[in-house]
């Protein structure tokens, strides 16, 4: 069979932040319920028929976003001289979550952060070869 298989978790976290020469309220400390979407693309299945374990990219998801559960984001690199957009963090998550997944076979697809109910983004790379 040929194809892909894109598996998808969902996590979240809790952070503060503001957004530097920001012209307006987000200029000021504040916080949000970060819900965070990774989607992985497996361009095969390994030896049990599995693209990847949801739980490990649970899990690899949960190391990268606990550094960042309960922080200020302004104060942790690379936030500390990027502004920490949603688009920032989104990219930040899926670098962290490619350096530890991809491997020829598995890789990060797109991270979607959720700053409100209503407002996310959705961080795409380019194909890699």
């Amino acid at each position: 069979m040929g194809g892909r298989y894109t598996l998808k978790v969902i996590t979240d976290f809790a952070a503060a932040h503001w957004l530097r020469d920001y012209p307006g309220d987000c200029s000021r400390l504040h916080g949000h319920n970060w819900k965070v979407e990774v989607e992985v693309e497996a361009a095969a299945l390994d030896e049990l028929g599995m693209g990847l374990d949801f739980k490990t990219i649970r899990q690899e998801t949960r190391r990268v976003t606990e550094q960042l559960d309960h922080r200020c984001l302004n104060e942790l690199p690379p936030f500390d001289t990027v502004n920490p957009t949603a688009e920032n963090i989104a990219a930040y998550i899926h670098g962290e979550l490619a350096q530890r997944l991809d491997d020829g076979r598995i890789r990060v697809a797109a991270v979607t952060l959720w700053e409100t109910d209503r407002a996310c983004v959705r961080y795409v790379e380019e194909h890699r070869s």
